[in-house]
């Protein structure tokens, strides 16, 4: 019997088209069953040479069209018409050989009429709808009727044959529907998140403007700033403790300085520029040391197994800033400490990034909120960065609550898009 399409909605035509095909063999095999069944059970002679010959023309169409459909990247709608009305040939010209519109098979049509409505445009499935119909009309004066010589008996076995048609097709179109009402629950949910993706690209965008602004107007600031720390740090008449703070502060206002310096070549780039080949441990023990050099007074306990040897990749810009501002949220929610643990698996490289902060509450949607651990305090573009970083590369950031209370950071990325 006829069936309806996939559970979600096909991407092309040319998919639906392959799962019509697929369908097919479910209305061969109900052809099959008919034929052998009816005559054994209800004592009805049917015509099994006609009949066979419809489900072996059928099955031949089928084969050819399989073949046609693995060479197709897409094709018109009237195609798929086609196909409908190849289906709905087929039955008629079956039930024209056991009773025509005496069969109650035939309400087996309003299936193909439910598919048609739901792949087609509504030109084809009007016009699906007005072969079936006219299919019908024609079947209930043409047609061979069954020899029952028992009257009784038919009428029983009609009545019986229109019970089990009505269940059957009741209960193929609530299951179409309520599959069809899935897909388009899940269309509109991955329509909305790419809605949400939109608008975070946008915020990047809009932040990559701001970025090229501030590296303008911070230049200034910044320079004055390296210059009254360096008088400072050589001023013999402040004590050691004090000289030893200016000269942090020199460094880290050089730390600032060729930050902004690298920042245009940095922008918008998903692989720097002719990026530097290197192993695994070495380049991700490289961005722990240069965040350590930024904050040296948060302790970071780091754990690298990386393979022996391990893996090369191109140095990635962005991703580099990525696992430095997840370190960076976890150390502003855990000053007292925090660990990295770096490991390949399989072909991925997981990251992990755990602290002993307050933790997540329950409803923390990370892409939405941008801080990690609920915390409030900065800016809250860090996440939002380290996301569109690592989503790019084909990875994701998973937060998780730590036992003891904290949270942990996972940076997952596909070896595939970060080897040379």
């Amino acid at each position: 019997m006829p069936l309806p399409l996939s559970t979600h909605t096909p991407s092309s035509p040319a998919d639906a088209l392959r799962r019509l095909l697929n369908l097919r063999w479910l209305s061969i095999g109900g052809m099959l069953a008919v034929v052998v069944s009816v005559p054994w059970l209800l004592d009805i002679p049917l015509p099994a040479r006609p009949l066979l010959q419809v489900v072996a023309a059928l099955i031949a169409i089928n084969l050819l069209s399989l073949v046609r459909a693995r060479r197709l990247s897409d094709l018109h709608p009237a195609e798929l018409f086609l196909q409908l009305s190849i289906d709905l040939g087929a039955w008629s010209v079956f039930l024209y050989f056991t009773g025509g519109a005496t069969n109650p098979l035939i309400s087996l049509l309003l299936p193909l009429v439910a598919i048609g409505a739901a792949t087609l445009s509504a030109p084809y499935a009007w016009a699906v709808a007005a072969e079936a119909v006219t299919a019908y009309s024609i079947l209930w004066d043409f047609n061979e009727q069954l020899d029952i010589y028992d009257s009784g008996l038919a009428v029983h076995w009609h009545l019986a044959g229109m019970w089990l048609t009505f269940a059957l097709s009741a209960g193929v179109i609530v299951w179409y529907v309520v599959r069809m009402t899935a897909a388009i629950r899940s269309r509109d949910h991955a329509l909305a998140e790419a809605r949400e993706a939109r608008l975070r690209n946008e915020r990047i965008v809009a932040l990559g403007n701001l970025a090229a602004g501030a590296a303008h107007e911070l230049g200034t600031p910044l320079g004055t700033m390296a210059i009254v720390a360096g008088e400072l740090a050589r001023n013999p008449a402040l004590d050691d403790d004090v000289r030893a703070d200016a000269e942090l502060l020199r460094e880290q206002v050089g730390h600032c300085k060729a930050i902004l310096g690298n920042l245009t070549l940095r922008a918008g780039s998903l692989r720097a520029e002719g990026g530097e080949v290197l192993p695994t441990d070495i380049w991700l023990r490289g961005i722990i040391e240069r965040w350590r050099s930024l904050r040296p007074h948060v302790p970071l306990t780091t754990i690298c197994q990386c393979g022996d040897p391990p893996p090369s990749l191109v140095a990635d810009a962005t991703l580099e800033q990525a696992i430095h501002n997840i370190i960076n949220n976890a150390a502003d929610v855990s000053p007292d400490g925090v660990e990295c643990e770096v490991g390949v698996e399989e072909t991925q490289i997981v990251v992990r990034i755990l602290d002993r902060g307050p933790g997540i509450p329950p409803d923390f949607r990370p892409e939405a909120d941008l801080r990690q651990d609920g915390n409030g305090d900065g800016l809250g573009i860090g996440l939002l960065l380290a996301f569109d970083a690592v989503e790019r590369c084909s990875g994701r950031i998973t937060f998780a609550s730590r036992p003891g209370g904290g949270t942990i950071a996972t940076l997952t990325l596909p070896l595939s898009a970060l080897r040379p």
